[in-house]
């Protein structure tokens, strides 16, 4: 049996710089993610933590930094019990400048993996949710300015809810 595996491709307009910085700026991922502050140093060991009003949600550790071109981190969810028995996944996400025909920069294509679960893992239900919805908000906080209403900071108990949800298996 095969370990599960979540794996997410999207095109940005916008810039590997501007992205880099979306996924690593704790000011910025308040504004896409459910109103969750990233903080790390980024560097090769150095502590990932997620915060929520200043509470720790979820916590990992920098594997790979490689600006504005890869980056990866364990990722062990904090914020309920359900979760907090799970040993760490990895998320990793590849940014690629793309060209167009003419050979000019155009779009940026992100890959976001997120996986070395176990099989049965309650956290891969969970995120399968939660990194779309995430994601989807991203691309449209850089492109309009404006990220989508389902991820401000008020809308997380109910994504917590649909995580837990998802996790039991039952529908979110």
């Amino acid at each position: 049996m095969t370990e599960p595996k979540f794996v997410y491709v999207t095109y940005i307009a916008t810039t590997p710089e501007q992205l880099w910085q979306a996924l690593t700026d704790g000011a910025f991922t308040e504004r896409y993610w459910f109103g969750t502050r990233i903080k790390s140093d980024w560097t090769l060991g150095a502590s990932v933590n997620f915060l929520r009003n200043d509470t720790i949600s979820d916590t990992g550790v920098v594997l790979e930094c490689d600006p504005p071109r890869r980056l990866s981190y364990s990722w062990s969810v904090k914020f309920h019990e359900e979760f907090r028995h799970e040993r760490p996944s990895r998320v990793t996400f590849e940014i690629e400048q793309m060209t167009n025909a003419s050979g000019t920069r155009s779009e940026v294509k992100l890959t976001v993996t997120h996986d070395d679960f176990d099989a049965g893992s309650k956290v891969f239900r969970a995120i399968s949710g939660g990194w779309p919805v995430v994601l989807a908000s991203l691309k449209s906080f850089l492109e309009t300015g404006h990220a989508l209403a389902l991820t401000n900071a008020e809308a997380i108990e109910a994504a917590k809810e649909r995580a837990l949800a998802a996790a039991r298996g039952a529908a979110a």
